[in-house]
């Protein structure tokens, strides 16, 4: 059987011009506009009444910023302050009074030493002083012969000049005396008793805080030893390396900040004394020294701390940090459009300096942004973004 179809011609016309005008909507590109009005909108939003007291609108401020350059250091004993001391003679330390930690006063007694040497230099001023007497009593008889026309000149001035060479080797001998820690008052009372004394004291020059003890009773030492070590550390330094392309910046005289771990967050007040001419070679730094006074003795040579060294101070565009939100690394500020309502755009920002972050990139000072409660705001557009 054959079946015919037949098709009238209006209706052919008008499944041609419906598939004209599909073919025409699917080869019309998106409009532009409208996507990115959508875009926009995810980072806008308007506020409700009652969201208005949680949110402040301010401007970005011009301020004078000082960056803070963070230097590890460590304390260390302030040198100038600080006094090594070893033996005078060769010999054997018979006492020892202090002990490390001991607290002491100039002039007083470390230990005791005994030492040949110290003999030996003994009987030395003793035989020169003799010398001396008699040199004296011969120049005083010469005299009185020169007088009497019993001796000539010639005879009165060579014994002048023989009592000059024994006050010269008296003078001499009680010199070396004082260079082996024999004191005024023993040499004095070496010269009018005749006692030879058995030993000798090693003293402090300088009061302070016995911070080394490197010897025991019975050593024998020499003069080269360091045996006591006694610093003021009322006083005392704080050295750091300060990178090379940083140490333009720091000079002499400057004032710094200095924290110590180990003490919390109490922070110190502390000066630079002193900037290297020099670089180090290996770390490529400049060694920094401040001098911090340390009257209640906190700082303790060899403690870690960090020196914050205050850059020169320069203006810069800034915004509060709660005025910042931040996602997927990136920072945000909102902007206010009015009536309610804010749009949320990107800027970049340096690093926080005192509760501010300067603005590198994004806003301009006559631009209104939410200055306080940004954090709520976000958190009110992400909720509308979901609904």
């Amino acid at each position: 059987m054959k079946i015919t179809m037949r098709v009238t011609g209006p209706i052919v016309i008008a499944a041609l011009l419906a598939m004209g005008c599909a073919s025409e909507k699917t080869d019309t590109p998106p409009d532009k506009g409208a996507a990115q009005e959508e875009k926009e909108d995810v980072n806008a939003i308007t506020i409700r009444p009652e969201m208005e007291q949680r949110i402040k609108v301010g401007k970005p401020a011009m301020v004078a910023l000082a960056d803070k350059l963070q230097v590890p250091s460590q304390v260390e004993v302030n040198e100038e302050r600080l006094v090594r001391i070893g033996s005078y003679v060769t010999g054997r330390v018979i006492d020892i009074y202090v002990m490390l930690g001991d607290t002491v006063e100039a002039g007083q007694s470390l230990a005791r030493i005994s030492s040949p040497e110290l003999t030996q230099a003994q009987l030395a001023y003793l035989r020169a002083s003799s010398l001396t007497t008699l040199a004296q009593k011969a120049a005083e008889r010469a005299h009185h012969l020169l007088a009497a026309d019993v001796i000539g000149v010639a005879e009165m001035q060579r014994r002048e000049s023989e009592l000059q060479v024994s006050r010269a080797e008296l003078e001499a001998a009680a010199d070396h005396l004082r260079l082996l820690g024999v004191d005024s008052k023993a040499l004095k009372e070496l010269a009018k008793a005749g006692t030879i004394l058995p030993s000798v004291s090693i003293n402090t020059p300088r009061s302070g805080i016995v911070i080394a003890r490197n010897v025991i009773t019975g050593q024998v030492v020499q003069p080269a030893d360091q045996l006591f070590g006694v610093a003021d550390l009322s006083s005392v330094w704080v050295v750091g390396d300060v990178p090379e392309q940083i140490a333009r910046d720091v000079r002499v005289g400057q004032h710094v900040e200095i924290n110590v771990p180990a003490l919390g967050q109490t922070s110190f007040d502390g000066l630079i004394i002193f900037v290297a001419d020099t670089v180090n070679p290996l770390t490529r730094t400049v060694m920094v020294r401040t001098m911090v006074e340390n009257p209640r003795r906190r700082l303790k040579p060899d403690m870690l701390a960090t020196m914050h060294i205050i850059d020169n101070p320069h203006e810069s565009l800034v915004v509060p940090e709660t005025a910042v939100v931040r996602e997927a690394n990136q920072d945000y500020v909102f902007i206010a459009q009015g009536d309610k309502r804010f749009l949320r755009v990107p800027v970049e920002l340096g690093p926080e300096v005192a509760d501010v972050r300067p603005v590198l990139k994004g806003l301009t000072p006559e631009q209104s942004i939410v200055v306080d409660g940004a954090f709520h705001l976000d958190n009110e557009r992400k909720l509308a973004e979901l609904e």
